[in-house]
């Protein structure tokens, strides 16, 4: 039996604020100041990118690993760095 086939995936673009990569028939925009893990990558590192689930994107180059629900709505997933106290 064979899975629901899954989207092409290209990064059609890079700027100094961001990239733009087509999911299937949807773009998307990824902003460095939401996923600061990619402002200082390569071209290269950034569009070498897999579709590991549904709903999940893959950078092998970089090893991120980030939900497609947390980039189109990236506010509901803030980055929130808590240090705890021993």
């Amino acid at each position: 039996m064979y899975g629901m086939p899954t989207p092409e995936i290209e990064v059609s673009g890079i700027s100094s604020k961001g990239f733009w990569m087509l999911l299937g028939d949807e773009e998307l925009f990824v902003p460095f100041s939401d996923f600061p893990w990619f402002k200082q990558a390569t071209i290269e590192a950034i569009t070498i990118v897999e579709m590991t689930s549904p709903d999940h994107l893959y950078w092998p180059l970089l090893d991120i690993d980030l939900s497609i629900a947390a980039i189109r709505g990236s506010s509901a997933f803030p980055l929130v760095f808590r240090l705890i106290s021993r």
